[in-house]
């Protein structure tokens, strides 16, 4: 082989080990049937070199308010839900920016409800872009309508109210957990599957219980199915535990089914958790129980483990000592989301990160086998949705045959024909 012939099978040979990210250590020599020529070996990359130092700093808001316990004394009270799930992903985000010479960091705000609210968050804002928001709607509005957020990035890891996403919804919120239609769409194509399309519907009177009933319906508009009544539980008890105890609730919800026309499965709309979990097993006719308690619709679960999701529900129990909750997921998603944007652009101005979240490079991973982005007419974030009961997964939505031109998960909730949201 002529010198200028291996001196160029050299140099293809260092472009191929430099893409495959296997450069040839200080002083290989190379032997390609002769001598090899005295060619430059490149000084090792460093993080500096690799890029100009960025610093990412989020700021975690949320508010401390009155949660009920839950219903079962399986379930323990949770104190800091959401906010470890930022922390762990935190971590992640700080590992992987230490090889691109990115640094992360993450301000922790969350206020008493006497505090005031609007000025302090006013006060984050001014040093601040970057947002996970821990808050119910009216305070999540309140936020997104300061001037200081105008040019903020907002991720909601609360709310899944269908109007935030709808006629309320904002340009600098994105939102994380799955909405009340997407919900109930995804245990609707569930049902439809197994052609139990005649729901008995059972309501609380709470504005929570009514707007997921609303939903309820429209998923059985949607997809074909029928509602054969409407039923209400009205019942207040003293306590949650001790006032309800196990006689007077096998009195009474048969009575709010009985006489009911033939239906297939009881669909409970009680997101102020007052009766739902009550009502599997007490059922005048013995039917399935599926909406907010029963067969449920979440974003994550205790019992999911597939597509890696052991691995994540692990490392949060060690971490933090207890399961990963729904808003643990959530928020862990938020940070991450923002981690991989940053990394991915190499930006971290608003205006920049806003479009690259909205664009067709953006993806994250979230455990669901596959990359999870943002429907551009509602900033709602694509995703499937974990179908479980109490101890076990039972699938995930979307159902097979249920398509979409674009993503098959566009069939949960508002695809873009039907949306109504505007944003400004």
């Amino acid at each position: 082989m002529e010198h200028a012939e291996l001196k160029a099978a050299f140099r293809r040979a260092l472009r191929i080990c430099s893409r495959s990210m296997l450069m040839p250590a200080a002083g290989l020599v190379l032997f390609i049937g002769g001598v090899v020529p005295d060619v430059a070996q490149p000084a090792p990359a460093t993080p500096a070199a690799q890029a100009p130092s960025l610093n990412v700093d989020i700021l975690y808001l949320g508010r401390q308010y009155n949660e009920p316990p839950p219903l079962s004394l399986l379930d323990k009270i949770v104190t800091d839900e959401g906010i470890q799930g930022a922390r762990i992903a935190l971590q992640e985000d700080a590992l992987t920016g230490r090889f691109v010479n990115q640094t992360y960091h993450l301000s922790e705000m969350i206020l008493p409800l006497e505090d005031d609210f609007k000025a302090k968050a006013r006060a984050a804002l001014a040093t601040h872009k970057l947002v996970i928001a821990d808050l119910e709607k009216d305070d999540l509005l309140a936020l997104a309508d300061m001037p200081e957020a105008k040019n903020a990035i907002i991720f909601d890891i609360r709310t899944s109210d269908d109007s935030l996403r709808q006629e309320d919804c904002r340009a600098n919120v994105f939102h994380f957990l799955p909405s009340r239609a997407m919900r109930t769409d995804a245990l609707a194509q569930y049902l439809v599957w197994k052609r139990w399309t005649n729901w008995l519907l059972v309501s609380g009177k709470h504005p929570d219980d009514l707007a997921y009933a609303e939903a309820v319906k429209r998923s059985a508009r949607k997809f074909g199915a029928k509602i054969v009544d409407e039923r209400f539980y009205t019942y207040a008890a003293g306590s949650r535990r001790t006032d309800t105890g196990h006689q007077q609730v096998q009195q009474q919800l048969p009575l709010v089914t009985q006489n009911a026309p033939p239906y297939d499965v009881v669909f409970v709309a009680d997101e102020s958790e007052v009766f739902g979990e009550y009502m599997p097993y007490r059922t005048w006719d013995p039917r399935p129980v599926v909406g907010t308690a029963g067969l449920i619709a979440v974003a994550w679960h205790r019992s999911f483990e597939e597509y890696g999701g052991t691995q994540l529900q692990n490392r949060f129990e060690r971490e933090v000592g207890r399961i990963m909750t729904e808003r643990d997921y959530s928020a862990w998603l938020g940070i991450r989301a923002f981690g991989e944007a940053v990394l991915r652009s190499n930006m971290v101005q608003p205006a920049a990160l806003r479009a690259y979240l909205l664009s067709d490079r953006f993806g994250v991973a979230g455990y669901k086998d596959e990359s999870l982005n943002f429907r551009p007419w509602d900033l709602q974030l694509r995703q499937p949705v974990i179908l479980a009961s109490a101890r076990d997964l039972v699938s995930v939505s979307p159902q097979e045959g249920f398509l979409n031109p674009n993503y098959l998960t566009d069939t949960l909730g508002f695809d873009k024909p039907e949306s109504k949201c505007h944003l400004q």
